[in-house]
């Protein structure tokens, strides 16, 4: 097999909020060139790095808006998410739990810090992935799934501890809980200092790390620390994270959807035409309906 390549190592971009309860690095797209079409099917990636809330008796978060054609995909490091969507989803995501929601045909949505967690206050940190779903899914019924942090898949690496925890894809022949409606994997490498994980994964998918603790090497050449983004290049199948310090590194690779993109807001579907129908929609009332 060939080595697959780091192609960048990109800092953190300036954050900006999401309402006021998501205070967010965008990675994907990026000021620094990553479109949609060059990480299809991940086409887009908010990180909130730890940040410290104050005590509230009014959760911050962000009130309801709409969704079509594509899915959000919510991983909670630290902190808890409250949230809710017109298809009747919803619930708490705890730390180290995943909130995976369809929206495809249309649904209206709203996350907020959980009640009781905003009450106390403390350090936040989540991403937000949105994967894109093909032509001929964009317009399924919306579905939810709530993924526990115990019902991730957990391959251990070495014998000091470390674990890849499988989100959806697989990890040496080990598959984790989520279903996806294209080949894509998902999942946290949880590594002791000193540690090495190897991956492989076909070579034309699209594939990036996310360094969320910690510090890393790349095929032990690419220095990588906390915050910063890895894009690996279409060259080869292999690479390998190594822990300089106890890391924990999220790990992404999907097929491409070989599709026009057509994206405004929360709608990404394949023409602007289906775009306009995505509006007209929403208007109507068509995506159901939710409380503030």
């Amino acid at each position: 097999m060939k080595m697959k390549n780091v192609e960048m190592v990109a800092s953190p971009s300036e954050p900006h909020y999401v309402g006021d309860g998501f205070r967010v690095h965008n990675f994907i797209p990026s000021y620094y060139g990553l479109d949609m079409q060059r990480m299809s099917p991940f086409i887009m990636m908010d990180y909130n790095s730890k940040f410290h809330f104050g005590a509230t008796d009014r959760p911050r978060g962000v009130g309801v808006h709409p969704h079509r054609g594509f899915e959000t995909v919510t991983i909670a490091y630290q902190g808890k998410v409250e949230h809710h969507d017109s298809a009747g989803g919803g619930g708490i995501i705890g730390q180290g739990d995943v909130q995976w929601m369809t929206a495809a045909s249309g649904v209206l949505h709203k996350e907020f810090h959980e009640s009781e967690w905003a009450k106390k206050g403390g350090i936040f940190q989540m991403v937000q992935l949105w994967v894109n779903l093909p032509a001929k899914d964009k317009m399924s019924a919306p579905k939810y799934q709530a993924i526990e942090n115990k019902q991730m898949t957990q391959v251990s690496v070495g014998s000091n501890g470390s674990l890849v925890e499988v989100i959806a894809g697989e990890y040496e022949g080990q598959k984790g809980p989520a279903s996806t409606f294209t080949p894509l994997h998902m999942m946290n490498a949880k590594l002791k200092k000193e540690e090495i994980a190897n991956f492989n994964f076909p070579a034309n998918y699209n594939t990036c790390l996310l360094v969320i603790e910690g510090d890393i090497q790349v095929n032990k050449t690419e220095h990588a620390p906390e915050n910063h983004f890895v894009l690996m290049a279409r060259d080869g199948e292999d690479f390998s994270i190594e822990a300089n310090e106890d890391a924990i590194v999220l790990v992404l690779s999907g097929e491409p959807i070989n599709e026009p993109i057509a994206a405004h807001g929360p709608f990404v579907m394949n023409t602007r035409q289906e775009l306009m129908e995505a509006f007209n929609d929403f208007q109507n009332g068509k995506f159901g309906y939710l409380a503030d």
